[in-house]
């Protein structure tokens, strides 16, 4: 019984050990760092939200523009637009996120009608 043991123990070793090297060092994983403008719809739209947070915060409006550029979006105003009335539309996002988008989308000069119950839902200007 004491070699069954020792030998399950060494193979367990050894094995996890093979593991490793093998996983590690003789195949390591392909890292894969993604730009920005390739992301889905739906991270793009995670990354829309925290920048209209970081505004909501900061008030930057050229600050957020240039968080916005690594998109790679021609007319940033009209993205946010459609990306607002998109989320609206389909209730993608909580009221908070849509607030945050809206008040962006309004200091860009783009609100539509759609957008201006939100806004008045925020407070207007805060």
């Amino acid at each position: 019984m004491l070699r069954f043991t020792r030998s399950l123990i060494l193979g367990l070793f050894l094995g996890a050990l093979a593991g490793l090297y093998f996983g590690w060092i003789q195949f390591p994983p392909d890292s894969r760092n993604s730009a920005l403008p390739d992301l889905t719809q739906r991270y793009r739209d995670e990354y829309t939200v925290m920048i209209a947070a970081g505004y909501a915060v900061d008030r930057d409006v050229q600050g957020a523009l240039e968080r916005l550029s690594p998109l790679e979006i021609v007319d940033i105003p009209v993205y946010l637009q459609r990306t607002t009335e998109r989320i609206i539309n389909t209730a993608a996002r909580d009221l908070d996120d849509i607030r945050l988008l809206v008040r962006l989308a309004h200091d860009l000069g783009g609100l539509t009608p759609a957008m201006q119950p939100f806004l008045e839902l925020g407070g207007g200007q805060p």
